[in-house]
C-alpha cells in the first residue's frame, strides 16, 4: 500500500499560527496600563504635628494657681469638698487625644469666679496640609471671632487714662472702669494695653480678649479669654468673675495677669 506524502506548506503554516500566540518582540511594554516610572512619583505626606496626645487639663493646674485665680476656694471650711473644688470637673469628651478640658466654679462671700481650660489636638486628614497648617487656619478663624480692635496709630503712640472728663467703653463695649472705684471717682478708661490684642511671646501665636457683661440688673460678670497655639494643639482659657454686689466691676488688669500667668504655665508644660 501506498504511502501518503507530507504537505510541506501545511507545516510552515502551522509554525507561524504557533509563533504568534507564543511571541511577542521584546521591547514590547506591560498591557494593563501600569507605568514603573510611576512608583515613586506620588507627593510626599505633610509633616504630622509635633503633639500625638493632650495632657490632662485638671491637673495642670497647681493649687497655688488655683488659690489666686479662685479666692473663694480657700474659704470651703469643708476639707472634702475643698480637694474637690480644687480637682475641677473634666469635660466631656469621645476622644480624650483629641479634645479635653477642665473646669472650676467657686462662690465666696465678694464674688463668683469661672474657669475654664480646653486643649484641642488638630490633626489634618489632607495629605497636602500639615497638622499644623491646619491648626494655624482654625486658631485664625478662632481669633476672627472674637473681633479684636484693629489698633490705630494713636492708640499705638499713647496709652493710659484719658484726659480728665473722658470717657472710654469698656472691652465689651460697656462704659465702665477698669476697676472697682468710689462712686465719687471720675470714670476711668480702659487704657490701651488693657483692650483685647494679639499677645507676643505665648506659643506660637495667641491673643487676649477681654468683656464686660451689659447686665444692668445685676453685677457684671468680667470673662477674660487668653487663647494661644502651639504646633498642633490649641490651648483656650476663659476666666470669668462676677461681684456678689451690684456697682463693683472685676479689675480688667488683675484678671488679665492671672489669665496670662496661667497661660504661660501651661505653655511651658506643652514644651516639656
Amino acid at each position: 500500500m501506498q504511502r501518503k506524502a507530507c504537505v510541506p506548506g501545511i507545516a510552515v503554516l502551522l509554525a507561524a499560527v504557533l509563533a504568534g500566540c507564543t511571541g511577542g518582540s521584546a521591547g514590547d511594554g506591560p498591557t494593563d496600563g501600569s507605568n514603573a516610572d510611576d512608583t515613586g512619583t506620588a507627593s510626599p505626606a505633610a509633616e504630622p504635628g509635633r503633639y500625638r496626645t493632650l495632657p490632662d487639663p485638671c491637673a495642670e493646674v497647681s493649687e497655688s494657681t488655683l488659690d489666686e485665680l479662685l479666692p473663694g476656694i480657700r474659704q470651703i471650711s469643708d476639707e472634702k469638698q475643698r480637694e474637690t473644688a480644687y480637682e475641677g470637673e473634666p469635660a466631656t469628651t469621645f476622644d480624650t487625644d483629641r479634645k479635653v478640658g477642665c473646669r472650676w466654679k467657686v462662690d465666696s462671700a465678694a464674688a463668683t469666679d469661672h474657669l475654664l481650660i480646653d486643649f484641642e489636638r488638630v490633626v489634618s486628614y489632607d495629605n497636602a496640609v500639615s497638622d499644623d497648617s491646619q491648626a494655624e487656619q482654625l486658631f485664625a478663624e478662632q481669633e476672627a471671632s472674637a473681633h479684636l480692635p484693629v489698633p490705630t496709630a494713636t492708640e499705638t503712640a499713647v496709652s493710659g487714662s484719658a484726659p480728665a472728663g473722658g470717657s472710654s467703653a469698656s472691652p465689651g463695649g460697656s462704659p465702665s472702669p477698669s476697676g472697682s472705684s468710689s462712686p465719687s471717682a471720675a470714670p476711668s478708661v480702659t487704657p490701651t494695653e488693657l483692650q483685647p490684642r494679639v499677645l507676643e511671646d505665648l506659643g506660637d501665636e495667641a491673643f487676649l480678649d477681654d468683656g464686660l457683661s451689659s447686665s444692668g440688673s445685676t453685677a457684671k460678670q468680667r470673662t477674660v479669654t487668653v487663647a494661644f497655639r502651639t504646633s498642633n494643639v490649641i490651648v483656650t482659657i476663659e476666666y470669668a468673675e462676677q461681684p456678689t454686689t451690684v456697682g463693683v466691676v472685676p479689675d480688667s488688669k488683675e484678671m488679665q495677669d492671672r489669665a496670662q500667668k496661667l497661660a504661660s504655665q501651661l505653655a511651658d508644660s506643652l514644651g516639656d
